[in-house]
């Protein structure tokens, strides 16, 4: 059965796909059956920038342990850049 639970979220990175890097400008994060993944239902994202077509899509399927644990990794290695004053969204090459 399908859950329907999804949740979008405006980001701001890049991407790597079939054509290159692209803007990504949205996260779709769901909790549904999988496309690939061998399981009944798995937290599914998608990178994505509409604006530029079907192939500026990044697409991830994981179980519920790697996502949690995904998640933990994450906010470790925010707390251990934020710990070492370096957690900032600075452009490349210091201040504009």
């Amino acid at each position: 059965m399908c859950t329907m639970i999804v949740h979008q979220a405006k980001i701001d990175g890049r991407g790597k796909g079939a054509n290159g890097w692209f803007k990504v400008e949205e996260a779709n994060v769901s909790y549904d059956h999988p496309y690939e993944l061998p399981l009944e239902h798995a937290l599914n994202i998608d990178f994505v920038n509409e604006a530029e077509g079907p192939g500026a899509r990044v697409a991830v399927e994981l179980s519920v342990a790697a996502a949690r644990k995904l998640v933990k990794t994450i906010e470790a290695v925010l707390a251990q850049a934020e710990s070492r004053g370096v957690l900032e969204d600075m452009p490349a090459g210091g201040p504009r």
